[in-house]
């Protein structure tokens, strides 16, 4: 028995998080019929989790310092932003009676710093704008005459449609749907895919037993990060990072990831160097820790003459030999450069987003896939990236405007 078949009489979206529930209401908005497909029992929980720890919504930072945040892919990506910008994305949430302010950042957050009461305004509006949500609907591809296939509590069903946008996230989250899934069939199709890829993801060093149990969790803060890039220039960023059992985490290592990753990619290992007194010279230092410990431990005498306890501390005796900690200068270079070797990022499941997917090229001006008329992607599944700080979630909101803006022109020619 064939699966039961229906037909769309407008657009079809796929997934419901940002840039799917955008491409929902431009649709709609211009008078297009809209059903919204999501394989979760509601739309936008990766979402709601970005807001757990208050909803970072975009940032403060002008253009077109904001787009070069977009890295190889600005040009495309400042295209989007033309027409949807971090202004217009706080103007929109204002719609919903939802005000922002900028943090110490330059990071923008609702005044409550929640995301769901934004959500369900979001939600609430496109249904009574008339849009059609199906939840537990899972895609699985096209059959075999191009229809749309789902898994549904009830069984297969077929969806036939003249447009579609995809918005099925990256492969980070799995556990929320972004799980990448999409990645084959799209393949299958003769569409170009760059691999998915960790992006905003701690790293891989090997710590010894006793500071991966004793430290674990423990910040570090504040640190000068120093790096090269894929081209050897020097690069130097301050903030906070966190160690791990297996290695590092954090803002400051998050924003350097891509950096990091492409450099393990290209020579199986990166090195990062973290400036652990930032405000002290070596010269000073070196001086200070020359002094006569008179007796005292070598965390004591350190403590008494750079201020460095605790995790700092102990990094130090995780590089340095016993005559090494003996030695002023040695342990002044090592406080200034302190030498990190990542060996792999963390697994893509546990990366705040990804890298990779489908490529732009692939895609013409509107986001349409130009091998496969009528079919549109938008949102983490394309091949961009950007750290966090606001800037993933406002190129998902304008992605889904202008694939949904897209589409609108595609069923009206």
């Amino acid at each position: 028995m064939s699966p039961p078949a229906f037909t769309s009489p407008g657009l079809v979206i796929i997934g419901g998080g940002p840039a799917g529930l955008m491409a929902a209401e431009v649709a709609r908005s211009a008078g297009i019929e809209v059903d919204l497909y999501e394989g979760k029992g509601s739309v936008g929980r990766k979402f709601l989790i970005a807001g757990k720890g208050g909803l970072n919504l975009t940032h403060s930072e002008s253009r077109p310092a904001f787009d070069t945040r977009y890295g190889s892919r600005q040009s495309e990506v400042a295209r989007w932003l033309d027409a949807f910008n971090a202004d217009a994305l706080r103007e929109w949430a204002r719609g919903f009676g939802v005000e922002t302010y900028v943090g110490t950042s330059g990071r923008v957050f609702p005044m409550d710093r929640k995301a769901a009461p934004l959500l369900r305004g979001w939600v609430r509006r496109l249904r009574d704008q008339g849009v059609r949500f199906h939840v537990h609907h899972r895609w699985t591809g096209w059959n075999e005459r191009g229809a749309l296939r789902f898994e549904t509590p009830e069984g297969e069903i077929i969806v036939e449609t003249a447009a579609t946008v995809l918005t099925l996230g990256g492969g980070s989250w799995p556990e929320l749907g972004s799980d990448g899934a999409w990645v084959p069939w799209l393949q299958q199709d003769g569409v170009e895919v760059a691999p998915l890829q960790p992006s905003n993801c701690g790293f891989d060093i090997g710590w010894s037993e006793h500071l991966s149990q004793r430290f674990e969790g423990a910040p570090l803060k504040p640190v000068i990060a120093h790096w090269r890039d894929l081209q050897g220039n020097e690069h130097a960023l301050q903030g906070e990072c966190v160690l791990t059992a297996t290695g590092i985490e954090g803002s400051l290592v998050y924003a350097l990831s891509a950096a990091l990753r492409d450099i393990i990619a290209r020579d199986g290992e990166a090195t990062l160097h973290l400036d652990l007194a930032p405000g002290r010279e070596l010269s000073r230092l070196e001086q200070d820790l020359a002094k006569p410990r008179s007796g005292r431990s070598f965390s004591e005498h350190l403590r008494r003459q750079t201020g460095l306890t605790g995790v700092k501390a102990a990094l130090l005796r995780e590089v340095l030999s016993k005559p090494q900690l003996d030695a002023p200068g040695a342990v002044a270079t090592a406080i200034k450069r302190f030498p990190l070797t990542l060996l792999r990022p963390r697994p893509i499941a546990e990366a705040i987003s990804s890298a990779g997917g489908v490529r732009l090229e692939a895609l013409d001006d509107a986001l349409m896939v130009k091998s496969n008329p009528g079919l549109f992607c938008a949102g983490e599944m394309l091949d961009w990236e950007a750290p966090t700080g606001g800037y993933l979630l406002t190129a998902c909101f304008a992605s889904g405007l202008r694939a949904g803006r897209g589409a609108v022109d595609w069923l009206r020619r």
